[in-house]
């Protein structure tokens, strides 16, 4: 079923989007492969020798890897915003997950909205968590993350439900040591490090000593965390890849497809088969060396709260890091999957396959959880093409690149014109040249604020906080060299005395991101000038 395009026209379409380029004969296919809050470093080819990640594996060794690849903004429903149509989180309007509804939003084309104009099928499995009228030109329903203003829309929390039901994994009380996972409704054994260990269900959370803990801390998704007794496919990562799977297998070899499958996991809630937690041994997982930072002159201070305390307990992020592991290996078995069809199809040698995540994890880096950090756990995602016989395989890009370049990327290797964006094909660095564009910026929350802006190049990072009427943070930026200074411990400005060292490399980052700020027109320009590094 074709979606009713939101907001357009058929006489606005030519507007918005281009059509094919000349001289192009055989479209090849896009295959999109998005997780959820997965950082760079799990996965093998990133050189984790903890994780099992052999088919992610397998893609890098048949494609190209981005090593130094962030996110548009750690968050959510601003990186997916520009990871769909190449524009800064601010000219696409979404600063935060509750822009989500927002009535402001442009009018501005996704990829795959250029795609199904120029004959291109496009469908969509799994998370959204998008503003909705860019799933406008999609040839499937696609279902919202939550409930949204499109009250008419299946969610994709709907559909996990019915899943399980059909699979014959009914919801159920819990028993005396299970709790139940809000998103399912199903049953499952916390861990410890589980935010409601150690309680029932209808009593209020306790911690060991029998002591009330803040009842603010057992409601998230981020506080489920363990293990699901049922089978190994009852969970919200077989759900999703299997419906992209069906959807793949559909597909007709004689119509250009693009198709992405956005996988949930390693999002929260963190709770995963038991047929995968036990390929992982707590007793084999290392504990982030940071984990014992103090955060003296760092841009991020030490919280209070009973979950912030849990991430500087090594044995609990021990056990955090096994879950997250083994959902991420759940996924990973999907993307193989997914590969294996376009093989017996015959289609891996015409389809650009793409791996990324929206923004990373900390899992215990400086004694932190969650995202919505500039710090490398949260910010720096991994990124994959596979393009057999166009993109060399094998090849590593050192050069930092965004989200924001996946648009003009994958429109320029499917032979469409470009729509304006504020990135660059990565066409150039993939085929070995050099690319004046040698950075890449990250942004979150800067109204709200005063920041952070994050820019990377080459060995350094210079994270910025903008001194607004509203900055209530009261945060210093902070200058790092990721050669030296790899876990990000040494903040060379900020309240260093020796900070005068660094004033020259300091200033030529904040000449960049101006730069950035005036090509991309985003506000705050001013504001930047003001500050003193």
């Amino acid at each position: 079923m074709k979606l009713k395009a939101i907001g357009f026209t058929a006489l606005a379409c030519t507007a918005f989007f281009p059509f094919i380029a000349q001289g192009q004969e055989k479209h090849p296919n896009v295959l999109f492969i998005m997780t959820d809050q997965q950082r760079w470093d799990a996965i093998g080819c990133a050189g984790n020798p903890e994780i099992k990640t052999p088919n992610i594996d397998r893609l890098a060794k048949g494609g190209v890897q981005f090593l130094n690849a962030y996110s548009s903004c750690p968050v959510c429903v601003p990186a997916r915003s520009s990871i769909l149509t190449g524009r800064t989180i601010f000219n696409v309007k979404v600063l935060g997950n509750n822009d989500i509804d927002n009535d402001d939003i442009p009018h501005i084309p996704t990829f795959d909205q250029v795609l199904s104009v120029n004959g291109y099928r496009t469908e969509y499995y799994g998370k959204w968590h998008v503003p909705y009228q860019f799933a406008s030109k999609y040839n499937n329903i696609v279902k919202t993350t939550g409930k949204s203003k499109e009250s008419n829309v299946p969610t994709s929390v709907e559909g996990l439900r019915q899943y399980l039901d059909e699979l014959g994994v009914p919801a159920r009380n819990p028993n005396t040591n299970e709790l139940i996972d809000k998103m399912s409704l199903r049953p499952y054994i916390p861990l410890p490090i589980d935010g409601r260990y150690g309680i029932k269900e209808e009593n209020e959370p306790t911690n060991s000593a029998g002591e009330k803990k803040p009842k603010s801390s057992s409601d998230s998704q981020g506080q489920n965390i363990g293990i699901f007794q049922g089978p190994a496919n009852g969970s919200l990562a077989a759900y999703e890849g299997n419906e992209a799977l069906e959807a793949l297998k559909r597909m007709s070899p004689g119509t250009p497809f693009s198709l992405t499958c956005s996988f949930g996991p390693p999002h929260p809630p963190f709770i995963v088969p038991k047929q995968y937690s036990n390929l992982y041994k707590t007793d084999r997982l290392s504990v982030p060396v940071s984990i014992t930072d103090n955060l003296v002159n760092a841009p991020y201070k030490r919280g209070n709260t009973p979950f912030d305390s849990r991430f500087q307990n090594p044995e609990m992020v021990k056990e955090m890091k096994l879950v997250y592991y083994a959902m991420i290996t759940q996924v990973d078995e999907w993307v193989g999957k997914l590969l294996d069809e376009l093989d017996r199809k015959g289609l891996s040698e015409n389809t650009l396959v793409i791996f990324v995540s929206d923004h990373g994890e900390m899992l215990g880096d400086h004694g932190m959880n969650s995202k919505m950090k500039m710090y490398e756990g949260s910010a720096h995602v991994p990124l994959i093409m596979r393009f057999p016989g166009v993109i060399p395989a094998g090849g590593k890009v050192v050069t930092p690149v965004s989200h924001y370049d996946l648009f003009a990327t994958i429109l320029d290797y499917t032979g469409m014109k470009i729509p304006e964006n504020d990135g660059r094909s990565l066409h150039a660095l993939i085929d070995g040249k050099i690319d004046p564009v040698d950075y890449a910026v990250s942004a979150w929350g800067a109204i709200s604020n005063g920041g952070p802006f994050m820019i990377r190049k080459g060995d350094w990072k210079l994270i910025v906080y903008l001194q607004m009427s509203d900055n209530k943070q009261n945060s210093v930026s902070a200058l790092y060299n990721l050669k030296t200074d790899p876990l990000e411990m040494n903040n060379l400005i900020g309240n260093n005395p020796e900070k005068g060292k660094y004033e020259k490399i300091s200033g030529e980052l904040k000449q960049t991101l101006k730069d950035w700020m005036v090509k991309t027109k985003t506000p705050y320009i001013k504001e930047l000038e003001n500050i003193n590094l």
